[in-house]
């Protein structure tokens, strides 16, 4: 059973956020502000293609700073990806990065910045706690609202070798400065919206029971909560509305804040796992875990999972129930088996979830047997 205490000994890392529409146009300020001289511009083709990453270029050179376009990235970024733009920063002679996309180029930014600094591999950093050197100063600026790497101090990549997920949990990772926008959010398309909601919704669910919670982190956890049940749904109907799009993008915001200083648990975990095998979509994975769970931990933490069930309003229903309607009135409306796992690989896939270090905050110690019941709850 969870047991915290608001007098446990807790820390509470942030970076400099700057949040409302045009916040984006403050790119060529900040990095100016930095002492940036040459900017690796990070991002992906889908981004560049809705013209976010001109827009960033554009308040670059007006604050006459050069800047070079690494666009080599693809959901799920791979350590590789990481390594090339590593090899683009050091040609160039960058001393700075600005990333302008969803978790996979804000990922893969921190990877770089890693990377340049410290002159190593970027596996040598998995783990807690294993960067000596700082990274290079950095701006994000979100164009998804749900990974929350533009707030965290995680980054998720992919090593292709081993066909698994690693995570790198540094106070380097933390973004200097982050710029929330909701304009870029305007063009997601409605799966990608409704993966990236529920994405902030498992952290912010996630980081509320951790056995590392505290009275700061439960505070942004439940906002979380609260703006995603109100606002994600209405986005879906109204994609262009800016207020609710900004809702959404406070709900990823709240969710960053509580789930990089608390973790997360055994959903992440186990989607990680999901992730390396099958190179399914992370928000995707998450959605259709975090129901299962919930169920399997509720035991551990009955009181903050009630408290969580309330939210999403009255009812007999399990909080884990009331998350799986929730999921559905997304149009999620899949299983494990409908994107392609396998059921033969789930002792695979539960032995990398519990070797994965989200598991450690989970507010019940899982075995591997109990993690594969998991999985196959979720077929």
């Amino acid at each position: 059973m969870m047991s915290i205490s608001q007098l446990d000994l807790r820390k509470f890392v942030a970076p400099e956020f700057i949040c409302g529409y045009g916040a984006l146009q403050l790119a060529g300020r900040y990095a100016r502000n930095f002492g940036m001289k040459q900017v690796l511009l990070v991002t992906d083709p889908g981004v560049r293609a809705a013209g976010w990453a001109d827009a960033v270029a554009e308040s670059l050179a007006e604050a006459d700073i050069a800047f070079t376009v690494f666009d080599s990235v693809s959901a799920n970024p791979r350590t590789r990806q990481v390594m090339a733009g590593m090899e683009v920063y050091r040609s160039e002679e960058c001393n700075g990065i600005v990333v302008v996309g969803g978790g996979s180029p804000m990922d893969c930014a921190k990877g770089i910045g890693v990377a340049s600094s410290n002159m190593r591999d970027i596996l040598t950093f998995e783990g807690v706690d294993r960067v000596p050197v700082s990274a290079p100063p950095l701006i994000c600026i979100p164009t998804t609202a749900g990974s929350s790497a533009d707030v965290s101090q995680f980054a998720i990549l992919t090593d292709e070798g081993e066909k698994r997920k690693i995570a790198i949990i540094s106070k380097a990772l933390v973004p200097d400065v982050s710029l929330l926008d909701p304009e870029p959010l305007t063009t997601m398309s409605r799966d990608l919206t409704a993966d990236t909601g529920v994405d902030a919704l498992s952290h912010a669910i996630e980081a509320y029971v951790s056995n590392a919670s505290s009275p700061m982190t439960d505070v942004h956890a439940l906002e979380a909560i609260r703006l995603v049940t109100s606002a994600l749904p209405a986005a879906l109907e109204e994609p262009g509305d800016l207020d609710l799009r900004f809702s959404t993008l406070l709900a990823s915001l709240h969710a960053g804040l509580a789930f990089s200083n608390a973790s997360v648990g055994a959903a992440h975990a186990m989607a990680h796992s999901l992730g390396g095998a099958y190179d399914l979509a992370h928000g995707r994975c998450n959605a259709l875990l975090l129901e299962h769970v919930m169920a399997a931990n509720y035991e551990a933490a009955p009181d903050r999972y009630d408290r969580i069930g309330a939210i999403f309003g009255p009812g007999r229903v399990t909080p884990a129930e009331k998350v799986a309607a929730f999921r559905r009135s997304l149009g999620i409306t899949e299983t494990l088996a409908d994107v392609g796992v396998r059921e033969d690989t789930i002792p695979a896939l539960a032995r990398c979830a519990y070797a994965d270090p989200c598991m450690v905050t989970n507010p019940r110690s899982l075995a591997c047997d109990d993690i594969e019941r998991i999985y196959e709850h979720a077929f």
